[in-house]
């Protein structure tokens, strides 16, 4: 039997001879395994206070092992996502935001150079097998995630190798491609996963055989069409799509012609490709955006979608920035672009209440250009999903994905509103879930639905500060096509990273409550846990005072109404 404790130890007949429960007003203390903000931000579904959790144990095979139950692909996103995590993490009300990214970089690096294997068993050699269409980061990502949940996948990729976007629209600056190399073979050697390279769908493999011979059908083809782009009607006879035009550059190394390049748009295909064309020599390249730039005057709903450190290095590179400015017009000589008429944009509310973005006249401004190159979004091919496209995307029917087609479910960029990897990956994670209720016929699958913890429930009065770490960066000059810019924040610096981590809405053990308790009304066991469960409230003395409550570095006690 367990040994219980109290924070002091009464004599007979003194304080634990008067229940001072009975004074309690209507609250009672509990503790609440909330979300982390890191965890409730993060596209691909990480939690990454529990990885972080095990760092701080020095384990670190632990700690990727637990990354990975959610994020098959942590070498790659570590070095391209957003890190909307970071944004989030509370950390950022002492002395600034844990760098999970690095750290995410530095473990996936790590597993890779040491060979961990990923924590799935086989699945059986009867178990139910799942169609996968499109190699990307959300096919691999819901193979991944097909076998982890006992099913086993089967991919059907038209190129000859894996990968899609992260080897055709991230340049290797960003994302060395032995990393994708060795991320990707690792995943695809997990026992379960088969992958089919040159079978494209509706010409090696069709939509109905798919949904004929497997138990459900995860469709991730990606957008590989660029749409449409015009100013008033006019079109440049050499016009070139933003992101056919970096694929073009990655295959063959060169650019059009032209030393005054306008790019359109605001994402990040548009701030690569300016980078790489001032990169290729390239006098003057000019982003033009609807977007605005971070500052205190930007609404952060309006601020430019691309990864911040990407945007930073683009201004040290060189790049001008047009914020909140759109082509107005382009000046022609014949068929070819020789100006542009670039004008302002505001954010009004029009009539029917609703926000968009209105040209000031008066503001128009002519930029001589020798190419206009708009990245104004791809859509999907409709090749082999005929009658499945709306608007140029697969719209899904929930936020599973799931299509109007039995069976058949939807994942990452071609969902319309998908556009990051991170995104891609916790897509086809849910899809993933989503195909395994299907086979277990289960009416919907099941995801966390914790409330997410926020700064003002913690008590960082017990955290000393300590400087975030940063990640080395080469400098302007030393910077080329091939060469990869941010370096690896080491290892030093990564646990250095996870012990600053305020293990938001976790149990530390801490004893605070069992120490401050006025009444002894916290008691534990002898052993020590890091969960919770071994504090135990007992409500016989508990007056609802919230001493505990206030003095719980990471928000795990809340104050909640006695049922």
């Amino acid at each position: 039997m367990a040994v219980l404790t109290r924070g002091a130890y009464a004599l007979p007949g003194t304080s634990l001879d008067f229940k001072t429960g009975n004074w309690r007003s209507t609250e009672v203390p509990a503790h609440v395994h909330a979300k982390a903000p890191c965890h409730g931000a993060c596209p691909a579904g990480e939690d990454q206070q529990a990885w972080f959790g095990l760092l701080q144990q020095n384990n670190l095979e632990g700690a990727w092992r637990e990354l990975v139950s959610a994020n098959p692909l942590p070498a790659i996103t570590g070095r391209v996502c957003p890190h909307p995590c970071e944004t989030a993490c509370n950390r950022v009300t002492l002395d600034g935001a844990l760098a999970i990214h690095n750290v995410e970089r530095w473990l996936g690096d790590r597993a890779i150079e040491h060979g961990w294997a990923y924590p799935a068993a086989a699945p059986a050699a009867d178990a139910p097998v799942v169609a996968i269409v499109g190699a990307g980061p959300a096919g691999l990502s819901a193979a991944w995630h097909c076998v982890r949940l006992g099913l086993r996948a089967e991919i059907f990729e038209a190129l000859p190798e894996a990968g899609g976007l992260l080897r055709s629209g991230i340049p290797p600056t960003r994302l060395p491609r032995d990393v994708i190399d060795a991320e990707i073979e690792r995943l695809l050697a997990v026992p379960g996963i088969t992958l089919n390279l040159r079978a494209r769908l509706g010409r090696d493999v069709t939509l109905d055989g798919l949904r004929r011979s497997h138990a459900a059908v995860l469709l991730g083809p990606g957008c590989q069409e660029g749409k449409d782009w015009s100013v008033q009607g006019a079109v440049p006879v050499d016009l070139h799509e933003g992101l056919a035009l970096l694929r073009e550059f990655m295959d063959v190394g060169a650019f059009p012609p032209g030393d005054r390049v306008i790019v359109h748009g605001g994402g990040n295909t548009a701030m690569d490709l300016c980078r790489m064309l001032k990169r290729a020599g390239a006098g003057h390249v000019t982003l033009v955006t609807a977007s605005g730039l971070p500052g205190p005057e930007t609404d952060p709903g309006d601020v430019i979608n691309v990864v911040p450190r990407e945007l930073e290095e683009a201004l040290e590179e060189g790049v001008e920035i047009i914020a909140h400015a759109t082509i107005n017009r382009l000046i022609m000589k014949g068929s070819k672009v020789t100006g542009v008429e670039v004008v302002s944009l505001r954010k009004l509310k029009g009539a029917d209440g609703r926000t968009k973005r209105v040209s000031f006249e008066g503001t128009e401004r002519v930029l001589p250009v020798d190419l206009v190159v708009p990245c104004v979004g791809e859509r999907v091919s409709p090749e082999g999903l005929e009658g499945l496209l709306r608007g140029g995307y697969l719209r899904s029917v929930d936020a599973w994905g799931r299509l109007a087609a039995d069976g058949v479910i939807a994942m990452g960029d071609a969902r319309g509103d998908r556009g990051t990897v991170a995104e891609a990956i916790g897509d086809g994670r849910r899809a993933a879930l989503a195909a395994a209720a299907l086979v277990a016929g289960a009416p919907e699958p099941q995801e966390d639905a914790r409330e997410v913890l926020q700064a003002n429930a913690l008590n960082t009065r017990y955290y000393p500060p300590r400087a975030r770490s940063a990640a080395p960066k080469l400098p302007v000059e030393a910077r080329t096509f091939e060469a990869e810019i941010e370096g690896c924040i080491g290892s030093d610096a990564a646990l250095a990273e996870a012990a600053r981590c305020l293990s938001c809405g976790n149990c530390l053990a801490c004893d605070n409550c069992w120490t401050f308790c006025p009444d002894n009304a916290v008691i534990k066991t002898v052993e020590l846990a890091r969960d919770g469960s071994h504090y135990v409230f007992d409500l016989d003395y508990c007056k609802g005072c919230g001493l505990c409550a206030a003095e719980c570095p990471t928000g795990y006690i809340q104050m909640v109404a006695e049922a």
